[in-house]
């Protein structure tokens, strides 16, 4: 097991990737903190968790939230004895309008839970990744934080954001034995792009719009964040894994 001992933290992980990663981290030996806004999704990770016979817990938090991140770092690390790995994943869309269109409240909701979300898990998470020895922070960015795409002005902020944070905390905390790392999902299967299977015209587009021709799976991310998470990855630090297909190339 890839993962044996190791006590983890997934942001999001109440569906879609957040879902998947939780699941791979617990098959992988991980003991994990669920956390999502949304307290049915997230308790039903932590009951599919369980029936693997894994170990698991659900906590409520809003990642712009200072108060709740600090808490559910502080009760996984004492839940668990420690926190070694910490997968920043929760992130929302939003309207997509010309940048000068969107209502300035959008704005700050998204860069507040995809950009400050982020920073504020790497705040808290650090000093118990220290007291534990160090471990892996792994941070959801997008191919939309690669390249830009017209209407989506606050996402590919918010996004692009999370690939330099990434690498900040790589580089101000490598010497703590602590790797931060990225993955930039392209189009995968979960309900952020259900508007999109709706458009008749756009979809069969957008569904195809990668060298492979295909969208991708929660299961498929899911992989790519065990990797960075694992031992497997012990020299990989500051990266930023395309996991698109082939979106970026295309």
């Amino acid at each position: 097991m890839r993962l044996k001992g190791k006590a983890a933290i997934i942001t999001g992980g109440g569906g879609g990737i957040g879902r998947a990663a939780a699941l791979r981290f617990a098959q992988e030996g991980a003991r994990v903190a669920v956390s999502d806004i949304q307290s049915e999704a997230g308790e039903e990770t932590v009951r599919l968790i369980h029936e693997l016979g894994g170990e698991a817990f659900y906590m409520k938090a809003d990642v712009s939230t200072n108060e709740d991140i600090q808490y559910l770092v502080d009760r996984t690390s004492e839940t668990y004895g420690g926190l070694h790995i910490l997968f920043n994943n929760a992130g929302i869309g939003h309207s997509e309008v010309k940048g000068t269109d969107l209502p300035e409240e959008e704005w700050d909701r998204v860069i507040d839970i995809n950009l400050k979300g982020v920073w504020l898990g790497i705040k808290h998470a650090v000093p118990r990744l220290i007291e534990s020895g160090g471990g892996s922070i792994i941070n959801t960015s997008s191919l939309l934080g690669l390249k830009g795409q017209k209407y989506l002005t606050a996402y590919n902020a918010s996004k692009g954001g999370v690939i330099l944070l990434t690498q900040n905390a790589a580089l101000e905390y490598g010497r703590h034995n602590i790797r931060v790392n990225a993955v930039a999902p392209g189009v995968i299967d979960t309900n952020i792009i259900d508007h999109w299977k709706k458009n008749e015209k756009k979809w069969p587009i957008i569904s195809r719009a990668n060298a492979l021709g295909r969208i991708g799976t929660p299961e498929e991310v899911a992989q790519a964040v065990l990797f960075l998470a694992s031992d497997e990855a012990s020299f990989i630090t500051g990266a930023t894994l395309s996991v698109d297909g082939g979106g970026l190339i295309f």
